[in-house]
């Protein structure tokens, strides 16, 4: 089993930046890719960004392009997720998740593991 523990979110205002890391412990795997989503209230969980088991190759949604990045440390088992010139439309519940792979993957039906997830809120 792969437990998947997110942190560093919080309340920050519009155009402040907070960055995410998501702790991988447990089974391990030779190739993992990590991807993060996010659920708004109301709203249906979406795709943020993916980063596959190198950190070569890395995806974003349209909303986030240019303000997000994702970047991992394999020796710490630890994925980030760097968030600039956030807005509070990015105010949202910030979950990572883990598959099995080596390729990136944007669908969460993909995803083996996921973690419980760490609250963004973004003022305006």
């Amino acid at each position: 089993q792969v437990q998947l523990v997110e942190s560093g979110g919080g309340l920050v205002q519009a155009g402040g930046s907070l960055r995410l890391s998501c702790a991988a412990s447990g089974r391990t795997f030779s190739y993992t890719a990590m991807g993060w989503f996010r659920q708004a209230p109301g709203k249906e969980r979406e795709f943020v960004a993916t980063i596959n088991w190198s950190g070569i190759s890395t995806r974003y949604a349209d909303s986030v392009k240019g303000r997000f990045t994702s970047s991992r440390d394999n020796a710490k088992n630890t994925v980030y997720l760097q968030m600039n010139s956030l807005k509070p439309e990015d105010t949202a519940v910030y979950y990572c998740a883990l598959k099995r792979g080596d390729l990136v993957y944007t669908l969460q039906y993909e995803y083996d593991y996921w973690g419980q997830g760490t609250q963004v809120t973004v003022s305006k």
